[in-house]
């Protein structure tokens, strides 16, 4: 099927498409957002509620179990309902669910409501990437891309911000509260200015994308592959989110100094996306990559040593360390977008994020686990910089099969998309 964002598509300003991404954008700003807010919320809860470490660690991975239920189901939904109900479901979802944690008193309760929030978290991502890939012009799909998922990034920020201000004030739920009426606020909006509904772009036989095609057509190496990047990623990503600001409060750090680390690792994340989305269509997404996971081998090991240091040096480290692991996040988001053809887009993307999003869930506990057996932050972040080597090496490995060429030379029109990658 024809795209419908070729450049003869666009209106006379080009408007449908920039709606579309700005839509998005704001969607996974507030996803970011309540992802995010728990981490922030972490010592207060657990404090109130007597949590132990290894408990925190089971309330962070509970709403990654419900992302990568999300992103599983999202695909297969969105093919029955339409990828712009499937977001608009997603956000009714995680703002509900969002919402009934200000009211929750128990460790089970706050564990059940982050599972069934992180369900509609995982269930907007790959529609909203969807759309914005359905709707971008052909020759910059990887940079329309990155630039929608920095809303993410950016979530990440503004909860930072929401913490130093309502925290002290008002307490952990004040912040269940901020991003669960953003939520809700949003959903009329997409609902009149996103395109009309029309037939998902990604359909095939019989109406629906088929899981056996993303290993057809000599895709089978790539696909596994993506899934490694995707779980190594992860892991260091929502360990990198979820423990620092414990990590850091637990060295006494105040709340500002958090907040203001926690965001850099997020704002560093942002940059590489701005530089390294027109560099994947020009150079090859491969490639690209590759050079991130590289040089994230080098810098993510300097965080742990940097906690306790003067808050210079901690910036520097965390805004770093967010550059690799942040930005090598939304980096493999661009790539397997390019990676399959139009017609398994979602279905590609949303399984590379559901199993990638085993390593999300087991980051967090794993780091629980270390830290409790008398693991110091230094011996942490050195692992998670070798897991940046694993995740270079996995990814050459897909650009030498020639996807990195493909990447960046091919022009992005239905004919092409029809027989790539085949090999």
């Amino acid at each position: 099927m024809q795209r419908k964002t070729d450049p003869a598509h666009w209106d006379a300003a080009g408007k449908r498409p920039l709606t579309v991404a700005v839509l998005c954008a704001f969607v996974l700003l507030i996803d970011g957002f309540d992802t995010q807010s728990i981490s922030y919320a972490a010592p207060q809860v657990a404090k109130q509620m007597h949590m132990s470490r290894d408990a925190l660690g089971t309330v962070f991975s509970a709403a990654l179990v419900g992302l990568m239920l999300g992103y599983l189901l999202s695909s297969p939904l969105a093919d029955r309902i339409g990828t712009k109900r499937m977001l608009v479901l997603g956000v009714v979802i995680f703002g509900a669910f969002s919402l009934a944690t200000v009211w929750t008193g128990s460790v089970s309760g706050l564990v059940a409501l982050r599972f069934l929030t992180g369900v509609g978290l995982g269930a907007v991502a790959p529609a909203a990437i969807s759309l914005t890939d359905e709707h971008s012009p052909r020759h910059l799909r990887a940079t329309f891309v990155l630039a929608i998922y920095c809303g993410f990034s950016l979530g990440f920020v503004a909860a930072g911000f929401a913490a130093s201000q309502l925290l002290t004030k008002y307490g952990w739920a004040s912040l269940f509260w901020s991003g669960a009426l953003l939520s809700l606020i949003l959903c009329p909006l997409l609902m009149v200015l996103l395109p009309p509904q029309d037939v998902p772009v990604r359909a095939t036989r019989n109406g629906r994308a088929k899981l056996t095609e993303l290993f057809q057509h000599g895709r089978t190496r790539g696909t596994v592959l993506i899934w490694a990047i995707f779980a190594i990623n992860l892991a260091a990503f929502y360990l990198l989110q979820s423990w620092l600001p414990t990590l850091l409060t637990g060295l006494h750090r105040d709340i500002g100094e958090v907040a203001t680390a926690t965001a850099l690792s997020t704002f560093g994340g942002i940059v590489v996306a701005i530089l390294i989305g027109p560099a994947m269509d020009r150079f090859g997404a491969g490639r690209s990559l590759a050079a991130l996971y590289a040089l994230g081998m080098i810098l993510v090991g300097f965080l742990g040593p940097s906690l306790p240091a003067s808050m210079w040096q901690l910036s520097l480290a965390s805004f770093f360390a967010g550059f690799c692991i942040s930005g090598g996040q939304k980096s493999a988001i661009a790539l397997a977008t390019l990676f399959y053809p139009a017609s398994l887009g979602a279905t590609g993307l949303g399984w590379a994020l559901g199993i990638g999003r085993a390593g999300g869930v087991a980051g967090p506990l794993i780091a629980g686990m270390l830290l409790g057996n008398g693991w110091s932050a230094t011996q942490l972040f050195i692992l998670v910089a070798l897991s940046m080597g694993a995740a270079c090496l996995a990814t050459l490995a897909i650009r030498m099969p020639e996807i990195v060429t493909r990447a960046a030379t091919r022009p992005f029109g239905p004919a092409s998309q029809a027989h790539m990658p085949q090999r």
